[in-house]
Parts: C-alpha cells; structure tokens; sequence
C-alpha cells in the first residue's frame, strides 16, 4: 500500500485534516498523513469495537507496537508501519503517544468528564499533542516555541468537534461536557440531551470555553513561525465551527452543526498564506 493511499485515508476519514496537508511541505507529508490517519484510527475504536474490552486491546495492540519500535511486528499493517518510519525519522517522544493512547480509554466508556480541568487535561494529550507532533514533524527546532500554542489551538478545536459530535454522543450515551459546566447550566447529563433548553445554556458556556482557548491562542500567534503554520490549519477552523454551533443552540444535540465546503477551504487557505 502506497502512502498516497493512507493520505486518502485522511481524506476520507478527516477531511479538514486533509486540507491542511496540501500546504504543508511534500516531503513532511507521509509523516503527517501517519498521525492524522493514527488519530482517526483512535477516535473510531468505540464504534468499531462496539464494547469497552476489545478496543482496550486494540489500544494495548498499539501502545505495545509502539514500545517495540519493530516495523515487522506490524504485520504489514499499512499505518502502522508508516507511523513507526515516522517515529523514527523525526524522533518523535513515545511519551506522547503513550499519553494519547490512555486518554482514549475514556472514549470506550461513559464514565463522567468530572472537571473543566479534566477536559482540558483529555484535550491536551490528545488534539493538543497532535499538533505538537506536527510540529516536531515541520520544524523539530522551533516546535517547543509553539508548546503553549498547540495546548490552547487544541483545546479550542477539541471542544469544537466535541460539541459537533453532541448527536453521536447522545446516541453512545456518552457525555464528555464537564459535570461542573453540566451543574452551572442547571442540568446533568441525561438532562442534557433530554432538554434542548438545558442544552442551549450547555451549548453556550462550551462554546465560551472554547472560545477563551482561542483568544489565547489567537492573542499569541503572531509568535508562530512559517513552517510550523500547517499544523495549525485545522484548528484555525474552530472559530467558524464555534459560530456554527452558536447557531445551532440547543438544536446541537440532534443535528452535527457544520460550515460550507468553501468556507472551509477559504479559510485554511487564508490562515496558510496570511497567517493569524
């Protein structure tokens, strides 16, 4: 299997992903292409898996291929094969992936999103530390300038997409809005997606958060350098999800709110050429 076939991959899996890779420099792209289709494989165990117990070992498969660093442990498996040459060529932290793959163990099960710190926590070891791994891909050098950067970027995107996904969560059972935001808004999670009311008030201060990581990012990322610009795209596109979620309100819960194909390839776009 080739690796433009794993960049199909992403486009089909992670389209706004995707588009970030037509800007990014040719010869970083099969490594970046290898983290992007890693991340979708992660964030798809549950529904693929369908119970808690056979996507732990789906993800105990992994964190062991990755310990190993054995190109021939992969059996040939297209992505992980692509994801070790990565690994090395760039000498990417295990660290991270290690951190990545515990995180999505929260995924395979309902359990409560406790605290805004809790979320945050989940959103840095995975949206955050995705780009940061882009980053070391890019430009290995001036990557630990932008850490806080990708922390605050991948805060901002991750709560985007969360509260994109509030219709599959609903149907999952699951509920990753944290319980004190659920308190503050006057509702619990079976409330959340029982009342569109409560869901509005949740809607509003998720968005708020996400919103003040944004600001953070936004407020700083002139700092940004050129090269490391790519691993920024896809999450320059959470302001306009932001918005469209806002439009929704408590709507959020039935229906993934989302923008136009051109809006989204406008403002990728622009963020490559013009920067923030």
């Amino acid at each position: 299997m080739r690796h433009t076939t794993l960049i199909d991959d992403v486009r089909r899996l992670d389209h706004d992903r995707f588009l970030s890779l037509l800007y990014a420099p040719q010869d970083r792209r099969d490594a970046l292409a290898a983290l992007y289709a890693f991340n979708a494989e992660l964030a798809t165990i549950r529904d693929r898996a369908r119970e808690a117990l056979p996507g732990e070992v789906r993800i105990q498969w992994w964190r062991d291929l990755l310990a190993s660093g054995n190109e021939d442990a992969a059996g040939g498996h297209p992505l992980a094969t692509s994801l070790l040459r990565a690994i090395r060529q760039h000498r990417l932290p295990l660290s991270a992936f290690d951190n990545m793959l515990d995180a999505r163990v929260f995924d395979l099960y309902d359990d409560a999103m406790p605290s805004r710190g809790d979320l945050e926590g989940y959103l840095g070891e995975t949206a955050s530390a995705l780009i940061h791994l882009c980053c070391l891909v890019l430009d290995p050098e001036k990557a630990m300038q932008a850490a806080d950067l990708s922390g605050h970027a991948g805060c901002a995107q991750g709560i985007a997409g969360l509260l994109r996904l509030l219709p599959l969560h609903k149907a999952r059972g699951q509920c990753y809005v944290p319980a004190e935001i659920l308190a503050a808004a006057g509702t619990s999670r079976d409330g959340l997606f029982k009342d569109k009311a409560a869901a509005g008030r949740v809607v509003a201060q998720m968005i708020a958060l996400g919103r003040e990581h944004w600001k953070a990012f936004a407020s700083n990322a002139e700092s940004l350098p050129p090269l490391l610009r790519p691993a920024f795209l896809p999450a320059g596109l959470a302001p306009g999800y932001l918005d469209a979620v806002q439009r929704s309100g408590g709507e959020a819960i039935e229906h993934p709110a989302d923008m136009s194909p051109l809006r989204k390839q406008a403002t990728v776009f622009y963020r490559a050429t013009r920067g923030w």
